[in-house]
């Protein structure tokens, strides 16, 4: 590693003007993501599912019913957005939640829709709920109510609106309300974590389309460390891109692992922030059970941190354990870390 970190460094000294041609940038996020059904990798009863509700609905002629995406970030929701609205051959109308600050903002968006189009909402869970309630008749009856002054001489604006679609996503779905949840009549669609084979399908695909050459086992390696998320394998294979072009090598099993140990990645794809989340749990509460408020000040973190971000991907692997009296380590948590188990009692 010390080798390879000094040829990094000689062939940065080396290169120290560098003029990229802007013009010839392109995001590279959009550029990885599917616009074809046959090149989205994974989730196949979801898109099953669209299949059948998108073709029936244009044999009527009808704009498709609203939908609703769930489930953890980096997983395609809005790639699925993306691809819906190019299977319809409509246009889509992109925002998010805290985008949307008032009616007003919601009625812009909302009036400028054509006849067809889809209105994608990311975060939709963080709408405000005023604006919720203006949402429903929209959804439900193509009108829009919107209440002009205050007091008894106030009264209701009714615009009617061009048929549309609404396809929403979030992280958060328990965050929704329940007559909101229900008027995704089109469907709701948890997305799922993708497996290693699905994830190195997806690394082959990107690098493809980056140019990159890569072979299975460095695909593999990278594929077991992603925390089973296209975003993430993604993020990894143009970081290793990077090391391997400043380093002058090829990604190889061994420029990957370089690239992920830089990065504070380990071999099962725990970062050092997960990693000390365990070894606080083992080495200051005995592997516990401990609350998530102690365990969030014993790291200085917060507990949404903890909740959303480490705890999901460590309790997949089966590292942590929520108990009623609090977080437990296992005993695979132990053996990850080489700690020496406790007598007695591990999960």
């Amino acid at each position: 590693m010390s080798s390879k970190m000094n040829n990094l460094n000689s062939n940065l000294e080396n290169n120290e003007e560098i003029s990229p041609k802007l013009s010839d940038f392109h995001f590279l996020d959009n550029t990885l993501r599917p616009s074809k059904w046959n090149d989205y990798i994974g989730q196949k009863n979801i898109k099953e599912n669209l299949k059948i509700l998108l073709t029936a609905a244009k044999q009527r002629s009808h704009p498709p019913e609203h939908i609703l995406f769930y489930g953890p970030p980096g997983l395609g929701k809005t790639t699925l957005a993306h691809l819906i609205a190019k299977e319809i051959n409509t246009q889509i109308k992109a925002t998010s939640g805290p985008a949307i600050e008032k009616v007003g903002d919601l009625a812009s968006v909302l009036t400028n829709l054509s006849p067809g189009d889809i209105l994608f909402i990311d975060e939709i869970h963080r709408l405000n709920k005023t604006i919720e309630e203006v949402l429903y008749p929209a959804m439900e009856s193509g009108s829009l109510d919107i209440i002009i002054g205050k007091g008894p001489s106030a009264r209701t604006l009714q615009l009617e609106l061009p048929p549309f679609t609404l396809i929403a996503a979030t992280t958060r779905i328990a965050m929704l309300s329940s007559p909101l949840r229900s008027r995704f009549s089109g469907g709701t669609f948890r997305l799922e974590f993708y497996s290693e084979e699905e994830i190195k399908e997806i690394i082959k695909r990107s690098a493809k389309i980056l140019g990159i050459d890569i072979g299975a086992e460095a695909s593999k390696e990278i594929a077991k460390r992603s925390r089973f998320t296209p975003r993430t394998a993604n993020y990894f294979l143009k970081r290793c891109r990077d090391f391997a072009q400043v380093s002058g090598g090829e990604i190889t099993e061994k420029t990957v692992a370089d690239t992920l140990e830089l990065l504070g990645i380990d071999e099962v794809g725990l970062s050092s922030s997960d990693r000390s989340l365990l070894n606080a749990l083992i080495e200051k509460f005995g592997g516990g059970p401990v609350g998530l408020n102690t365990l969030g000040a014993a790291l200085s973190e917060e507990q949404a941190t903890i909740e959303e971000v480490h705890e999901p991907y460590l309790i997949q692997l089966g590292f942590i354990e929520r108990t009623p009296r609090g977080r437990v380590a296992t005993a695979k948590a132990y053996d990850h870390l080489k700690k020496k188990k406790p007598q007695g009692g591990l999960l």
